[in-house]
């Protein structure tokens, strides 16, 4: 009998130097950063009761998000993902994933999501003119608001100004609830202080349904789209519109926040990002002719992916690089550990948004291999909302650098979070100084 491949796994010194790491850093980031180096594209997190296999790098990426996608699942039904979701787009499997995708997808494709560029104008906006004329403000918050609004305004078809202060701590309620915590070791334990919070979300959801099957709304919108869906009740609906609720706005809060920190750390690339918004007329029919911005977009979602991770579980036994996989075992895709292989992109810690430029020879030299660079996952069930998010990062970032002049505040020290998204912890304060009119 052929004895079984042994995953790579910590131990000996390389343990007590991720101990090390784990106590100066308090991040799993740093240890997956040190096993990544120390033992390659695949390895295995040894932790009681939380065993996952990590795997980075184009080709693992592609196996397993795109050549052997069928023979893994999405649903953890113990993970509290699920259990807030319930069947939400982002853990389903199967038919039922397809038919509601193919429903909900075409109110994000392109052409919709350019359409909404004068009510993204119109939200962001609305933030800003709450910002002081000279002061300090937290990105964090601030691109919340401006997400929050922006998504239920086009999306959902409902102005959310008068539910923001009410809901503020229902929302971040929702996504502590989902975020990494003693639940993945006890998957069953007891999680008092979030029923209340969580029901708030619900009947605001439920109402919402309530109304626009009442009075009615934009049909192509993705709630219409929804409503319009037969053998869609209430209760499906409402866990898509809760899984673009949570997902769709924690992750552009954490892309644009990232995007301004990066920034306001790099003036050379703040200033070039300032003559280009502030060149700009923004409309319908031009929001495209931000090329240096989109770069910085791409740049942030390369170093600071806000869906590092993508969990998977095998539907069956199986191997991944000639090591076996029982059949349920969790299996997390890193796009932070690919976006920084040093193998595939030089100088990998270095924010420089002009790797991404198509129409000159990069530093790396030559085209990247696919599946090197997957901010919104790949394959079939890539991120839904990719083309919305980046948009809406341009619209955003613009109105903020034509309005405003930005800098950090000093003395901050900014790490990533692996919290529901990747985000900056404690915040990122900027000072802010309006530019008079002219």
């Amino acid at each position: 009998m052929q004895k079984q491949k042994q995953l790579p796994t910590a131990g000996g010194s390389l343990g007590l130097t991720l101990l090390k790491g784990l106590a100066r850093d308090r991040s799993l980031l740093t240890a997956m950063e040190t096993m990544h180096s120390e033992l390659g594209d695949i390895f295995q997190i040894t932790i009681p009761g939380f065993q996952p296999v990590v795997v980075a790098g184009p080709e693992l990426n592609r196996q397993v998000l795109v050549s052997d996608r069928n023979r893994f699942s999405w649903r953890g039904e113990k993970d509290p993902v699920v259990k807030l979701l319930r069947h939400g787009l982002l853990v389903e499997d199967g038919r039922t994933h397809d038919r509601l995708r193919a429903s909900m997808e075409p109110a994000l494709h392109r052409t919709p999501t350019l359409d909404h560029i004068p009510a993204m104008i119109h939200y962001t906006d609305q933030v800003l003119a709450e910002w002081p004329d000279a002061g300090e403000v937290d990105m964090l918050v601030e691109m919340r608001k401006i997400a929050l609004l922006i998504l239920l305004g086009t999306l959902y078809g409902t102005d959310f100004t008068p539910h923001l202060g009410e809901l503020w701590e229902p929302i971040l309620k929702a996504i502590k609830y989902i975020s990494p915590g003693p639940w993945i070791l006890w998957p069953d334990m007891p999680r008092p202080g979030y029923e209340q919070d969580l029901q708030k979300l619900d009947d605001f959801l439920y109402d919402l349904i309530r109304r626009r099957r009442d009075e009615g709304g934009p049909p192509d919108d993705l709630l219409g789209r929804l409503l319009a869906e037969r053998d869609v009740d209430d209760s499906l609906i409402r866990d898509q519109l809760l899984t673009m609720l949570i997902a769709g706005h924690d992750t552009s809060t954490a892309m644009l926040s990232w995007a301004l920190y990066l920034l306001g750390e790099n003036e050379e690339v703040l200033a070039q990002a300032v003559r280009e918004a502030r060149g700009a007329q923004q409309s319908n029919e031009n929001d495209l002719q931000l090329p240096y911005l989109d770069l910085v977009i791409k740049e942030t979602l390369r170093l600071f992916p806000p869906i590092h991770v993508g969990n998977r579980f095998a539907a069956e036994d199986m191997q991944l690089e000639g090591y076996d996989l029982p059949q349920g075992s969790r299996v997390m895709v890193s796009y932070y550990l690919t976006h920084r292989d040093e193998r595939v992109w030089q100088d990998a810690e270095k924010f420089c948004p002009q790797r991404h430029d198509r129409t000159r020879q990069t530093e790396e030299g030559g085209k990247r291999p696919p599946f090197s660079y997957i901010p919104f996952g790949g394959g079939p069930r890539s991120c839904i909302g990719a083309t919305f998010a980046q948009i809406e990062g341009r619209v955003v970032l613009a109105r903020i650098l034509q309005q405003f002049d930005l800098t950090l505040s000093p003395g901050q020290k900014i790490r990533p979070y692996m919290g529901a998204t990747l985000e900056p912890r404690p915040g990122v304060k900027m000072i802010v100084s309006r530019q008079l009119k002219r």
